[in-house]
C-alpha cells in the first residue's frame, strides 16, 4: 500500500491519494477497511476510489459525487489494471465546485507519478 499524505490543500480541505495492487471488488473493501485502521482516513469525509478489473471497472465516490468515475478515466488511460487508486479527502468547511474534480484528478495524478519512480 502506498499512501501519499497531504498532496492538495485548497479553502481548508485536505487531499491524500493511495492505492496497491487490487483485483475484485472484495479486495477493494479490504484495502479501505485497512486504510481505515489509520485514524486519520477513518476520519475523512470521502475516501472515494477506483479500479479496474478483468470483469469490469469498479468505483465508490463516498458521497463525493462523480470522483469515483475521475479516478476511472485516468485509470484507463493509462492502462493501470488491479490497481486500486483511493482519493481522500478531508472537507474544510467552504465549498469547493467543480475544482474537486481538479484535485482529484491532480492527486491521481501525483500517485501515478510516484508509482512510476518506484516502479523505475
Amino acid at each position: 500500500m502506498l499512501v501519499l499524505e497531504n498532496v492538495i490543500s485548497d479553502r481548508g480541505s485536505k487531499y491524500a491519494v493511495a492505492g496497491g495492487p487490487c483485483r475484485s471488488d472484495d479486495e477493494a473493501r479490504a484495502f479501505i477497511a485497512e486504510l481505515k485502521r489509520r485514524k486519520k482516513f477513518a476520519k475523512a469525509t470521502h475516501n472515494s476510489w477506483g479500479l479496474l478489473t478483468e470483469d469490469g471497472p469498479i468505483k465508490n465516490d463516498d458521497g463525493e459525487s462523480g470522483a469515483g468515475q475521475v479516478i476511472l478515466r485516468m485509470l484507463e488511460r493509462e492502462g493501470l489494471h488491479d490497481h486500486i487508486i483511493v482519493v481522500t479527502r478531508w472537507f474544510g468547511g467552504k465549498h469547493l465546485g467543480g475544482d474537486r474534480f481538479r484535485h482529484v484528478q491532480s492527486a491521481v495524478r501525483v500517485y501515478l507519478d510516484e508509482l512510476a519512480q518506484d516502479r523505475g
